[in-house]
């Protein structure tokens, strides 16, 4: 073992990672950071299609709410409003596709998709078009159709940002017949509905169109993929 005897030269130096190696492990990261348990945490926060809640608007302490009091001016459809109120059953919406199967209960709402808003209790959807709303003089919203079945002016896109709406984000919602944005600026109505505040559309994105999606039933996504029932 002469090569053993000395012990004075020196160790031959080997490159280890190689560069190739730290170069792929670099690129591999976020991939191996962002693996089934984080993605899984992401869309379990997502607010789904089919989901049950109540809409905050962010600016006037608000909740989305409709009833069967009808208009006395404008359309005399029935009328959408805001109350503080946070346990109002007539302040819930259900949330489904622009046509039906188009948004696959459970699976999460994406930024730019086109929904309908139902009311649960009078199975109406969200509404709007060109008349005047009563106190502010902006674009009338109201509750259209029968047992969830209205017409085009029923969709809206839900704006947001990255991919998926968010239950802790505040979004917009923008009326694809019109480009109008609900909103809220904080006319009161009085009798019957006192104290109750306008909804309304707006053409410019701002602080009153805000919402946040708050006590509610949502949906997980369902673990039978060849399931695409709709609520």
């Amino acid at each position: 073992m002469r090569g053993a005897r000395g012990g004075g030269g020196a160790l031959p130096t080997v490159s280890w990672p190689p560069p190739l190696f730290v170069l792929l492990l670099l690129l591999l990261l976020p991939l191996l950071l962002c693996g089934p348990g984080l993605a899984g945490a992401a869309e379990a926060s997502a607010v789904t299609c089919g989901s049950v809640l109540k809409l905050l608007n962010t600016r006037h302490n608000v909740r989305l709410h409709s009833h069967e009091v009808k208009y006395g001016s404008g359309s005399g459809q029935q009328s959408v409003t805001g109350v503080e109120s946070s346990d109002d059953a007539n302040s819930y919406w259900r949330i489904r596709g622009k046509t039906d199967g188009s948004c696959q209960r459970g699976t999460p709402v994406k930024c730019g998709q086109a929904i309908r808003l139902t009311h649960v209790n009078t199975g109406k959807n969200l509404h709007t078009h060109h008349f005047p709303s009563p106190l502010s003089n902006n674009q009338e919203v109201s509750a259209f159709g029968d047992d969830g079945e209205g017409d085009h002016l029923d969709v809206w896109t839900v704006q947001c940002s990255g991919s998926h709406w968010d239950r802790d984000d505040a979004v917009r919602f923008k009326h694809i017949g019109t480009d109008a944005f609900l909103s809220v600026t904080g006319e009161q109505y009085g009798h019957p509905i006192k104290g109750q505040r306008e909804v309304h559309g707006m053409h410019s994105p701002n602080h009153h169109n805000y919402w946040k999606a708050m006590e509610g039933i949502f949906i997980k996504p369902s673990l039978d993929s060849t399931k695409h029932d709709e609520l």
